[in-house]
């Protein structure tokens, strides 16, 4: 009981540090978490641990319901198999797309289009303060995709093609919640997605329909220190974690569902 107390209080500390991150990967330990030691106790603790997740609410609240594990398990592969399939049908020979921050189910999608022979380049973010996007840079180039980074500030010259570089054809975000008018995503999605709007270029929200939620989601803001250790005590520091994306911004929404746009989606969800 002790050993698995110390997992359980480990993956929360993970989850809290952004160790374990991503909204899928959040659920998935969460689920673990809490089949170590399944109270409502280890619930709220593990749901505090990170309030802008509803997937890890939804998949929580079926495994207190039901106990039935495995499905949920079940759901996570086959709902990640179908949204492959949906990004593949969208990406075209030599389209260069741009991605934010770090998402399992986009750097998934990108890797299944690249096994099945899809020819494609990534653009991507570093995402500070946290520096998320080297991970997606590090999976998406060991799986043998073509990678270039970009610092956060060059947003504006990556997707319009300025300086050298390739125009973006299409942007896919990932999503920490889906709600009625817009999704929550990590800071600077929104700039993303106004610039592509400017731009005209398409942007996809690649996201299991599990992290739709009817209930507002606290904007988290994350400790100063991760932006800039020992600063001098006069001067402030904002380090929001996630912000809103309007869903006139969003051309469709990928997931198990379909392709479809925002309208079609909330009809199937609800």
């Amino acid at each position: 009981m002790e050993d698995k107390q110390k997992r359980l209080n480990q993956i929360i500390r993970d989850i809290k540090r952004i160790k374990i991150q991503g909204a899928t990967n959040i659920a998935k330990k969460a689920l673990f978490a809490y089949k170590l030691h399944p109270t409502k106790k280890t619930k709220k603790i593990l749901l505090s641990s990170r309030p802008t997740e509803p997937m890890m609410e939804k998949v929580l609240n079926f495994a207190e319901k039901t106990k039935n594990y495995s499905q949920i398990s079940k759901h996570f592969k086959e709902a990640q198999d179908e949204i492959n399939k949906n990004v593949y049908k969208l990406i075209r020979s030599n389209d260069v797309i741009f991605t934010h921050c770090h998402s399992t189910t986009v750097v998934n999608a990108l890797i299944y289009a690249k096994k099945k022979q899809k020819k494609f380049e990534v653009y991507n973010t570093e995402t500070r303060p946290l520096f998320q996007g080297r991970k997606t840079s590090r999976e998406l180039r060991k799986a043998g995709i073509n990678v270039t980074m970009f610092v956060d500030s060059a947003i504006g010259v990556a997707l319009s093609g300025e300086q050298g570089n390739k125009k973006v054809d299409k942007v896919f975000l990932g999503a920490d919640a889906i709600l009625k008018k817009g999704i929550i995503n990590k800071i600077g999605s929104e700039t993303i997605a106004k610039l592509a709007k400017q731009e005209n270029i398409p942007v996809y929200i690649v996201a299991d329909s599990w992290k739709f939620t009817g209930r507002k989601i606290p904007t988290e803001q994350r400790k100063l220190n991760e932006v800039w250790n020992n600063a001098p005590e006069d001067i402030k520091i904002k380090n929001p974690a996630f912000e809103f994306v309007d869903k006139k911004y969003i051309t469709r929404i990928i997931s198990e569902l379909g392709i479809l746009n925002y309208s079609q989606f909330l009809k199937k969800v609800n």
